[in-house]
């Protein structure tokens, strides 16, 4: 039987040490993640194994120049892992060799109530082959906050927190993308860095992205999602709702007219009117109540739950984790697999 808990690894210490312990500690799950990683972009768009090289390499050359440290992690990774920078880099770059950006989602961030803390939320929609490569990492890199995330080994970054009080979770926006220049990856983990809500947005205006992603975000300063397309980002913050909600598709002003240039990525409206419908009526959605929401099955097969269904292209997508992060008690709770039918296990970082 499968552990209901996720593998947990801490490391500690410069960005090389951290990037080797990773490795060593992970090895089979990351090897075996970029073992599959090409054939699983090949389900949705065909990628040659030269065209990905140009890709992989362009975007190392982004990375060197905007955030070296964190390329000195991924080489110590590499070394740990007994595989090549350009192959780790692979797993980074995946979502810049397709028409989409990462996965299917539903998102959420409401601020702390009563006795409850502040949380970010969300179903992770993907292909369920990646959870034997998904473990839960905390890092305590020298001179900068310590994170936990939950993630796929060897990525540089993914959904968690830091003890700032950031937490991330993010989703696809479809939008136009350029294909190279700074991984989204390495922006998040920057993010992890800041301490403010506008921190975290001078970090992202501030790289060559390469592609669109949507961030939704727990902060000291309150929930707050980003849009942010390759060349503009825009904030979403809430109004009279105690929070905000994302799917996968434009919602600032500014930004709607890219809608009707790409198609509706599984079901993005729907899932967006019912999750708003759940939390948003309510004046204080609680961790539980959050919970429920995410274990709904309102359109089930393609619900915020979502499960395998007969969609010729994400059909096999299901909801791989659900997550629940609060980063002020330094704790997230994630079900391995739909949250309808798998426990919330405990992760807290002392």
């Amino acid at each position: 039987m499968t552990s209901t808990r996720y593998p947990e690894l801490i490391v500690s210490g410069s960005p090389r040490h951290l990037g080797q312990q990773i490795g060593e500690a992970a090895r089979e799950q990351i090897r075996g993640f970029c073992e599959v990683a090409l054939e699983r972009v090949n389900r949705t768009m065909k990628v040659t194994a030269d065209a990905a090289a140009v890709v992989v390499a362009e975007s190392t050359r982004f990375v060197a120049d905007w955030c070296p440290d964190l390329l000195e992690e991924l080489t110590g990774t590499a070394e740990g892992a007994g595989i090549t920078v350009a192959e780790l880099m692979l797993l980074q770059i995946r979502n810049q060799l397709t028409n989409e950006v990462e996965s299917g989602c539903t998102s959420l961030s409401v601020g702390g109530h009563g006795s409850h803390a502040p949380l970010v939320a969300q179903n992770w929609d993907n292909d369920p082959v990646l959870d034997q490569f998904t473990v839960v990492l905390t890092r305590r890199p020298t001179g900068k906050p310590a994170t936990m995330m939950c993630t796929q080994a060897g990525l540089i970054s993914y959904v968690g927190f830091s003890e700032t009080g950031i937490g991330a979770c993010v989703n696809t926006l479809p939008a136009p993308a350029r294909g190279t220049g700074v991984p989204h990856y390495f922006v998040l983990r920057q993010m992890y860095d800041a301490a403010s809500l506008d921190e975290a947005v001078s970090v992202v205006t501030s790289a060559h992205r390469a592609i669109p992603v949507n961030i939704m975000l727990a902060t000291p300063q309150g929930p707050a999602n980003l849009e942010a397309t390759i060349d503009s980002l825009r904030v979403l913050t809430p109004t009279l709702a105690p929070g905000v909600t994302h799917t996968n598709h434009c919602l600032h002003p500014d930004f709607e007219h890219i809608n009707a240039d790409f198609p509706e990525l599984i079901e993005s409206h729907p899932r967006k009117h019912r999750i708003d419908e759940l939390l948003l009526s309510h004046d204080a959605p609680n961790p539980d109540r959050v919970k429920e929401a995410l274990r709904d099955h309102h359109g089930h097969p393609t619900s915020i739950c979502r499960h395998e269904n007969p969609d010729p292209e994400h059909g096999f997508w299901t909801t791989v984790f659900s997550i629940v992060i609060q980063p002020s008690l330094r704790r997230m709770q994630v079900s391995r697999g739909t949250p309808c039918d798998h426990p919330f296990e405990t992760y807290t970082m002392a």
